[in-house]
């Protein structure tokens, strides 16, 4: 499928909630998946002017490059499978465009000549499931910085909203203000 609606609900952690919660859910010992996000952007920023996110993800030896769009609901994405060769390629400068992004970067009216390489995220990722949703506990690191996050993915937002909550609140987490990660690393630059 080359779009989804994304249904999620984050919230930044310190070092000490989130070694709380990896205790928790029996996470301590579990070896995380890692992944590597590399950003995209235009010099001034048109995608974060229309709410939007472009990224290729490094997982798995896959690459997948994905637009993240403002939606009622959450977040659509929309996705194209890389090979490494294009994939090294978008980050070196000469980005190509995929059927599925051009098309929607082409409706939000951004070009693909604008586009370039703003650097990479890392995480290291464990993920649960927890009455009928995706627990992720991520540490993530940009820029000589690092950061730790939960996130609740949900088939509905009300749910997703609830389970939150209810981990924040058994565990005495405080709701902190959480930027999506894009943000949080170009905040960093």
């Amino acid at each position: 499928m080359s779009q989804e609606i994304e249904i999620e609900f984050k919230n930044l952690l310190s070092k000490n909630e989130y070694e709380l919660l990896l205790q928790y859910f029996s996470l301590e010992n579990v070896v995380p998946t890692i992944q590597t996000n590399h950003y995209f952007e235009t010099s001034d920023f048109q995608l974060k002017e229309k709410g939007a996110a472009l990224r290729i993800r490094e997982k798995n030896n896959m690459w997948q490059l994905t637009l993240k769009e403002p939606h009622p609901e959450g977040l659509l994405e929309t996705h194209d499978t890389l090979t490494p060769d294009e994939a090294q390629s978008w980050i070196n400068g000469n980005i190509i465009p995929k059927p599925h992004v051009a098309k929607q970067l082409n409706q939000l009216d951004i070009d693909f000549a604008l586009l370039f390489y703003g650097g990479k995220l890392q995480t290291h990722r464990l993920e649960t499931t927890y009455k009928e949703t995706t627990v992720v506990l991520d540490y993530s690191t940009y820029n000589n910085q690092f950061d730790y996050e939960l996130e609740i993915e949900a088939q509905n937002k009300l749910h997703g909203i609830n389970i939150l909550h209810e981990l924040l609140d058994k565990h005495n987490i405080s709701k902190k203000e959480t930027p999506n990660k894009i943000e949080r690393f170009y905040s960093s630059i």
